[in-house]
Parts: C-alpha cells; sequence; structure tokens
C-alpha cells in the first residue's frame, strides 16, 4: 500500500516571528530531506489545499473564523478580539498568514481523511494543532486540524475511530470536541505537570479517552513499555475503522519545551506497528521545536510510513540540509545531528510510576467491550 505525502509552499518562509518557538523551518527542512534522500516522488506528493471557511466551520464558530481572517487582513487586534478569540498572544500572534498557514494545515488534514477513505497511508507533516478550541486560539493552534480530520471520517460513515497523540502536551483541545463520544477514542501520551495542565489518568472524557500522563525523563524504554502494554493492545481490542496519529516531535531528549528523554525512534516504532495494523492511516504533525530534531524525526516517519530504508549516515546532499538550518537559541547540533536521521537509543529503567501507570490503563481498557 503505497503512502502519500502532503505539503504546501505556504510553510517556507513563514513563521510565527523571530522570536516564537515555531520561528523554525519544520515542514519545509522535511521536504527538502525527503527529496534530497529521493524520498518524495511527484506521485506520492499532493499540495495540501487552503480550508474554505465552511469546512473549517465543522469546528470552528463562523465568527471565530472571521475574526482571524481580519486579523491577517488589518495585522492588528484590538483588546476585545484578544480576550474574546486569544489572538495577538505571544502564544498565537498576529503574523502575515496567521490565518492562510493554519487553514492550509487543516486543509492538509481533511484531504488526507478523504485519501485514507477507501484505505491507504497519508503523513500531513503540517497538521496536529491540536490545543485549538472551537472559538479560541490557544497553544500555537489557531484551527484544530486533528478535530477536522476526525469530523470527517466520521461523515464517511466510520464508527470506531482511534486518535493516538504522543507529543509533549495534552491534546486538551480534541479532547474537549469528543467529550463522552462513542465513535471516536483518543489515547494521549504526554508530560504530567506541563502545560495546559490537563490530561490526567482519571480524566477519561466521559470515556472517550485514556490519558496516560508521564514523568520528566521518559525514556525509550518506558515507552516500549506503555506501547507494547498498553497502546497496541488498546488497538487490538479497539480494533478501530481508521486512526489518526499525531507524532508532535517535542518528546524527544533535546526539544526545549518538553522535560522527557526520548530518542526518535519511538516515533518510528509507534508509525511501523500502526502501519502494520491499520488499514487506514493518518499520520500528523505537531510540537517540535529544535529545527534539526523536529526535521530528522518527521523525515524518519515519512520513510518509514513509505517503506524507505533509512540509512545508518545520510549523503551529503541531505547532511547539507541539515547544516544548513539556523537556530537562534544558545542549544547547537552535535555532528549526529546533521549525519543521521535516526537518534542512538536512548533507554532506561522502567519506573514503578510508570510501572504503576501501565497496570492501571490495562485494567482500563479491559473494561472495554
Amino acid at each position: 500500500m503505497s503512502a502519500l505525502f502532503i505539503g504546501s509552499n505556504i510553510y517556507r518562509g513563514s513563521s510565527y516571528g523571530p522570536f516564537h518557538p515555531l520561528s523554525i523551518p519544520r515542514v519545509p527542512t522535511v521536504i527538502d530531506l525527503a527529496r534530497a534522500l529521493g524520498w518524495l516522488s511527484p506521485a506520492q506528493y499532493r499540495t495540501s489545499p487552503r480550508a474554505k471557511p465552511a469546512a473549517l466551520s465543522l469546528f470552528h464558530t463562523e465568527d471565530y473564523i472571521r475574526a482571524v481572517q481580519d486579523a491577517e487582513t488589518t495585522q492588528a487586534v484590538n483588546d476585545d478580539v484578544r480576550v474574546r478569540y486569544g489572538l495577538g498572544t505571544l502564544s498565537n500572534p498576529v503574523f502575515p498568514e496567521m490565518y492562510r498557514r493554519p487553514a492550509t494545515a487543516a486543509g492538509g488534514s481533511l484531504m488526507g481523511a478523504m485519501l485514507i477513505k477507501a484505505g491507504g497511508h497519508v503523513f500531513n507533516p503540517g497538521g496536529g494543532t491540536h490545543h485549538g478550541l472551537s472559538d479560541r486560539a490557544n497553544g500555537f493552534c489557531y484551527f484544530n486540524d486533528p478535530v477536522l480530520a476526525l469530523m470527517t471520517l466520521r461523515a464517511q460513515g466510520l464508527q470506531r475511530i482511534l486518535y493516538i497523540d504522543v507529543d509533549a502536551h495534552h491534546c486538551d483541545g480534541v479532547e474537549a470536541a469528543f467529550m463522552g463520544a462513542e465513535d471516536v477514542f483518543l489515547i494521549s501520551v504526554h508530560e504530567k505537570d506541563r502545560w495546559p495542565f490537563t490530561g490526567a489518568f482519571a480524566d477519561d472524557a466521559g470515556g472517550a479517552a485514556l490519558n496516560l500522563p508521564v514523568p520528566r525523563g521518559f525514556n525509550d524504554s518506558e515507552f516500549d513499555h506503555l506501547m507494547d502494554h498498553v497502546i497496541l493492545p488498546a488497538v487490538e481490542r479497539y480494533a478501530p475503522q481508521a486512526v489518526v496519529l499525531q507524532c508532535g516531535a517535542d518528546a524527544v531528549l533535546e526539544d526545549p519545551l518538553a522535560r522527557l528523554a526520548l530518542s526518535n525512534r519511538c516515533h518510528v516504532k509507534m508509525v511501523a506497528a500502526l502501519k502494520e495494523r491499520c488499514s487506514r492511516l493518518l499520520v500528523l504533525g505537531g510540537g517540535g521545536y529544535n529545527p534539526w530534531t523536529v526535521g530528522r524525526c518527521w523525515t524518519a516517519i515519512w520513510a518509514t510510513l513509505a517503506g524507505y530504508d533509512i540509512p545508518d549516515r545520510l549523503p551529503d546532499a541531505a547532511q547539507d540540509v541539515l547544516r544548513g538550518l539556523r537556530w537562534s537559541r544558545k542549544a547547537q547540533p552535535q555532528e549526529h545531528h546533521w549525519t543521521t536521521l535516526l537518534d542512538t537509543p536512548r533507554p532506561g529503567p522502567v519506573r514503578p510510576e510508570i510501572a504503576d501507570l501501565a497496570q492501571k490503563a490495562i485494567q482500563r481498557v479491559e473494561y472495554w467491550s
């Protein structure tokens, strides 16, 4: 089964501003790396459409959509708009493409959901904006493309849709959208006691979610433990007709906005496992604020989804893409961030807190019908 990649030139040169965590190139790095490696033919690439207001209104209110459009047009918001809609803040600033860019990410996820209707595997790295609320920008997210993709799958008549999120931050916007749902189920692995400070294990979203909050220093061995003992058994038991996977790269060790300690091999293993089990799989991007780690992670995800062998050492053309990246933060890459895609494994002890979390989650999964 061939895989498809959704991208757009809107991401090239666009940023949330020079001092925002999303000042870095992400999707363009993945596209350039994949092409340098010969992994992205014209037949595999789809240009993301820009979602129209009518499509965005599947989830978002018309007043909010109009407010985002107006803010892009005028490049300003007043205090009322800032308070009411969360626009023009440090997290969700006014910038030149503030409507067109997230609308394109949403259009890509809507397209991805349609492309897998009859089966298939699709990657939209520009998607994964899982914090957006129906009438408010939230956590760098203006529109919630995972929600729109899930609603599109639901509209196709699917009755068992699974959303899995391995971003370092809890998917509060997606959970709010599907509170109490009977046809969509969420599994989220995220850092405990980190913004947005939601997603406690006891929070099951009215029976629609399994939250797995993990402690700082969460390592590869602990990820494997949750994946093998909780997540994959849950997939088998739920038997989803479609899976949407949000692959935020901020759970990787070098990311500045989290305190987890994973290698990108964990993301790759999750994609590989779901690819084997799911005839309909839509993979999205998400968080990721170190240009080298997010670019390498998502390119490795694309290779896994599309069936390419990842080399131990990158050819010169691919290295040139990574060596050409710039970042204003003090932390700079090490040699392997230029020469490889896959991190060295980062194993460690499975701490009692993780073992206990897994055991409680297993008991909950066993009650599923």
